[in-house]
């Protein structure tokens, strides 16, 4: 288990952490605390090193600085929200967790975490260089060419101009790259121009969970600065929830202009399949196999709602079979958190993420899913770990797996 510096300069200063919210950061309204525990209630980190959200705001407005920067739980919470959307008073725990970590200086933050970060800020979140991405896209696009029915399949890069601008999560082309594939069959299929672009192409921005935000700020500008170049006309995100939120809140945050709009890949797979334009159908799951979904926090509660879980669910259900379909309780926006966002699998407290994640575990058990479909890299991997750990039966997939099965051309 990695071993979270202590940090204690803020003790000698002034203000302290209770000033500091209540004065710079007002609007996280921690004075308006009524200690009736619903946070605490309805969040899967409680307990975790005696700590909850709950604990947490008293001990912040007790003065009890060091215990509240000391502790490992500001890198355990994965900032998920649910706290916020239960909260009657809508105090913003996240906001707060999210400002202390800032707080740490970056040498005494999580190690692998602040590291993925500071490679982003050159190149992308694994260390690939850019022109090993655009290696790994030419040669894996040259195989599957060679499946029949494929040999016009496009991936392109630096195209001027198109309409959409694809960026991609970087575990895909370091370990993945087949899964690459699945999204442009699907492109291919509907007919859209879009393109790659050869730098500042990672959809991750793990710089958002360090705390940091003169890091978000920059790996965000970066990005948009491609797409304003290319002069594409829609941000197409990957099935990543944190990296939409990043720049659907940072985009705002930031106050940066662009002319582009960014779009959910979710919400589109919904519009193609009622336009006609993406043909599906369930038939090839003919063992009825059962399926659900996790509904990603970034992307769902913290971004655009229960609008683009149904979409989800539409899609889930036209690619498997309605009567496949097995919702999971709570869900939508109000919906646990699996415990892989908030940076937590960079961070690395593997066993504590674990418990965090045992609910989630359950909760998917109860549903008797064969299949959970998990439109998110932190929580398609945090499901996978769940499912070993707590010996499951389940299979975590991305959602562009099952529209491939269900595709017709």
């Amino acid at each position: 288990m990695p071993q979270i510096a202590p940090f204690f300069i803020l003790s000698n200063q002034r203000p302290r952490l209770r000033d500091i919210f209540h004065k710079e950061l007002a609007k996280i309204k921690l004075d308006l605390c009524l200690t009736c525990g619903m946070c605490a209630s309805g969040c899967p980190a409680t307990g975790i090193d005696d700590f909850d959200p709950r604990k947490l705001i008293r001990l912040i407005l007790l003065g009890a600085d060091e215990e509240v920067l000391e502790s490992s739980w500001i890198w355990i919470c994965t900032m998920c929200d649910r706290c916020k959307y239960v909260c009657p008073m809508g105090i913003d725990i996240a906001g707060i967790v999210h400002y202390l970590r800032g707080l740490v200086p970056k040498e005494k933050r999580p190690r692998n975490l602040q590291r993925s970060c500071e490679l982003q800020k050159k190149s992308s979140s694994t260390g690939i260089p850019n022109e090993d991405f655009v290696w790994v896209v030419n040669e894996v696009l040259e195989e599957a060419r060679q499946e029949p029915g494929w040999e016009d399949l496009q991936a392109p890069i630096d195209k001027v101009g198109a309409e959409y601008y694809l960026n991609q999560n970087a575990r895909d082309p370091t370990i993945e790259p087949e899964e690459m594939v699945k999204l442009w069959k699907i492109f291919h299929v509907v007919g859209i121009d879009w393109t790659y672009s050869s730098k500042w192409w990672d959809g991750a921005n793990y710089c958002l969970f360090t705390g940091d935000l003169e890091d978000w700020e920059y790996a965000l500008r970066k990005q948009v600065e491609v797409v304003e170049k290319l002069g594409c006309k829609y941000f197409i995100n990957t099935e990543c929830g944190h990296s939409f939120y990043a720049i659907y809140h940072g985009l705002k945050r930031f106050n940066i202009p662009h002319h582009f709009k960014l779009v959910s890949i979710i919400s589109l797979y919904a519009q193609w399949i009622k336009e006609g334009r993406l043909k599906v159908d369930p038939s090839w799951n003919k063992e009825g196999l059962k399926v659900t979904v996790q509904d990603p926090c970034k992307l769902v509660r913290q971004s655009l709602g229960d609008q683009v879980a149904e979409d989800l669910r539409f899609v889930v259900k036209a690619v498997v079979g309605e009567e496949n379909f097995v919702e999971i309780y709570p869900n939508k926006s109000n919906n646990y958190c699996c415990g892989g966002g908030g940076g937590s699998i960079q961070i690395g407290l593997r066993s504590k993420r674990l418990a965090f994640g045992r609910y989630k575990f359950e909760q998917i058990t109860a549903t008797g899913a064969d299949i959970v479909v998990a439109p998110c890299y932190n929580c398609l991997s945090q499901l996978a770990d769940l499912c070993e750990h707590y010996q499951g039966k389940y299979q975590a997939v991305h959602l562009w797996s099952l529209i491939v099965k269900a595709m017709v051309r």
